[in-house]
């Protein structure tokens, strides 16, 4: 081994995790400048990283590198891990192979392809002595769409996979001045730089074992790719987390609230995007996460830090069974029979309890907060009193929902406030049918809504920073 290398036991750690790694490694600027202040990247490498046009191939191309960047590369690899929230990969790496009793059946049938420009074949490693012939082609070759699920589909996934429009990539269009000097009165504070923290949850694969009727959600990962890419221009950090288990969830979201520099920002998004029933999403281990657990860690009881900034939430998943197949517009003048049904989990009151924080500091009584404030939650479906409906993705473009979301935000938030954002963002999906010919899906329905308990307009205020 050459002395500027990385050690073979780190290499070998990297060429056992490369599929999980490729599949569930975020880098985004936070992990490449850690890199960078560790001189394990010189600025061209990180140019290079970023410039890939999807996660999947960034996570390759970051990966191709670090054993060719010294002995140091893997210890600063996994102290960058731990700064971008990622600790399950950094303790995934460092686990011995004796603990997973998994480990020799994973790199005995992993098939592996070497990047364009080198050997150009295809090779089934079955000994870690056949790996090291190739040591610089440990990693699977990067594609667009993911790990191809491993089983048959046991049952008709609920979330359908139809055609639809691209998401655009048009740059979020700036704040005016004066138009921020003409509504931040009577606004929430917008003006905190980062604006806030957001935290993205995308499950795609999930458990075969644990979960066999979950279905992979083939796109998923164009959703959470299409968040990050956007509320990072809204000027939020972005940290996005793949695959958890429902325990996992609640620890990440958990750690989320705990943040104390929520003090320091204006406001806070997380999206959660998976399978899912009414008031709960699925984790990959097939558990249930309720979504009322959710809103309540954001309450202003559960995270003080965040009181009286608005808090939103983004729920891309189905809510129930039943596929909306639409129903014939009268003829006449155009008019609709929308369905108008509220969901309060977002905006409900609970009973706080009455102890010495609601007293001053010469007893005189502080001002009460409702249990629940300022949080506004966006749902890719409906739920009414008699339906339950389905979301609708697209496997190569991801979800309608996310899809309408990005084109608003990036169009309309330099001068639309969010409630005004998310009824654009119900037009649109209106308008939306499914296209599958010769299946029940042809034509079907999707319906979004969104409940609020803002108390104020929610504007973005995008790239303006006010001067003091």
């Amino acid at each position: 081994m050459l002395e500027c290398g990385m050690l073979e036991r780190d290499r070998r750690a990297l060429r056992r995790r490369s599929a999980v790694l490729c599949k569930q490694l975020v880098v985004d600027e936070l992990l490449i400048q850690s890199l960078q202040a560790e001189d394990i990247l010189t600025e061209s490498m990180a140019e290079s990283i970023m410039a890939e046009q999807t996660s999947h191939k960034r996570s390759w191309r970051l990966l191709l590198l670090l054993p060719k960047r010294g002995p140091r590369a893997f210890s600063s690899f996994c102290s960058a891990l731990r700064e971008t929230e990622q600790q399950h990969l950094c303790d995934l790496l460092t686990q011995s192979p004796e603990k997973d009793g998994r480990a020799t059946h994973e790199e005995s049938i992993q098939p592996e392809e070497e990047p364009e420009g080198e050997a150009g074949r295809l090779v089934m490693h079955t000994t870690e002595k056949k790996r090291e012939r190739f040591v610089d082609s440990f990693l699977p070759h990067p594609t667009q769409e993911g790990i191809a699920p491993k089983r048959a589909r046991t049952h008709e996934s609920m979330e359908f996979s139809l055609d639809a429009d691209s998401p655009i990539n048009t740059p979020v269009l700036p704040c005016t001045s004066d138009f921020y000097l003409s509504h931040c009165q009577q606004s929430y504070r917008m003006n905190s730089s980062p604006r806030g923290f957001a935290l993205v949850i995308s499950n795609v694969t999930f458990d075969p074992c644990a979960a066999p009727d979950l279905d992979p959600r083939k796109g998923g990962e164009v959703d959470d790719e299409v968040l990050r890419k956007v509320f990072t221009e809204l000027d939020y950090l972005v940290t996005v987390h793949r695959d958890l288990t429902a325990q996992g969830m609640r620890t990440c979201i958990t750690n989320f609230c705990r943040r104390p520099d929520h003090r320091t920002v204006d406001s806070c998004v997380v999206c959660l995007l998976s399978h899912g029933v009414e008031g709960a999403i699925y984790g990959t281990d097939g558990q249930l996460l309720q979504l009322d657990w959710v809103f309540e860690s954001f309450d202003n009881a559960h995270c003080p830090l965040l009181q009286n900034k608005p808090k939103m939430f983004f729920i891309q998943a189905c809510r129930g069974e039943e596929m909306d197949c639409g129903v014939e517009q009268i003829d006449g003048p155009v008019r609709t029979c929308s369905p108008s049904c509220e969901q309060r989990d977002a905006g409900r009151e609970g009973q706080g309890d009455a102890d010495s924080r609601q007293r001053g500091d010469m007893g005189r009584p502080r001002i009460k907060l409702p249990q629940r404030s300022d949080m506004i939650c966006g749902f890719a479906s409906l739920k009414g009193q008699r339906i339950c409906t389905a979301a609708m993705r697209n496997t190569k473009r991801g979800s309608w929902f996310i899809q309408e979301l990005n084109t608003a935000l990036r169009l309309h938030a330099r001068e639309t406030h969010l409630a005004d954002i998310l009824v654009q963002v119900n037009g649109r999906i209106k308008e939306r049918e499914g296209y599958a010919p010769g299946t029940a899906h042809h034509r079907c329905k999707e319906m979004s809504e969104f409940t609020s308990s803002l108390c104020k307009d929610l504007y973005f205020f995008p790239k303006y920073q006010p001067q003091y």
